[in-house]
């Protein structure tokens, strides 16, 4: 008699999203502690209804995350636009919890390259894109709003002498 694996915890639109921003969280190779606490919460925050329902989510999502499945795989069936636009937002933070030091940048160039393979593939229009950037990016005078600000910003230091 073979035991078999319980369903997942939440439902398949709900674990695509999920997969979708993991892979934004892997695009460096690594799963940050960080990025692990800021997905586990946010989505025990959406999918769950009780404090009691978000602390069992939060265990059982877990071992999903040490998947990492592209996302030319799992955003294709991403299909609604709230959905997709709830997977940039979440991508998009993800990306930015990772900083294991403050000398490092937000966001390093594989999580860029990553997050815009994710724009691209989300295909929402730019000024959906720039909303969702602007209401998380940091409030910070240093800092540009919106990743590809951010990344000219750094190669034009990079390349100015």
């Amino acid at each position: 008699m073979s035991i078999q694996e319980p369903p997942p915890p939440i439902n398949p639109r709900q674990m695509d999203m999920l997969r979708a921003v993991a892979a934004m969280a892997w695009a460096d190779s690594k799963l940050e502690p960080d990025e692990i606490r800021l997905m586990l919460e946010e989505f025990a925050t959406l999918f769950a209804k009780s404090e009691a329902e978000r602390d069992a989510l939060k265990v059982r999502l877990k071992e999903y995350l040490v998947q990492n499945i592209p996302l030319e795989e799992v955003v294709p069936n991403i299909k609604s636009i709230e959905d997709r636009k709830m997977t940039l937002r979440l991508g998009y933070q993800v990306i930015q919890a990772s900083r294991r030091s403050p000398d490092e940048p937000l966001i390093n160039l594989d999580e860029a390259a990553a997050y815009q393979r994710l724009v691209r593939i989300l295909d929402l229009p730019a000024e959906i894109v720039t909303e969702v950037e602007s209401a998380i990016a940091p409030i910070d005078s240093e800092q540009p709003v919106g990743i590809f600000k951010s990344l000219a910003s750094r190669l034009h230091k990079i390349i100015t002498p």
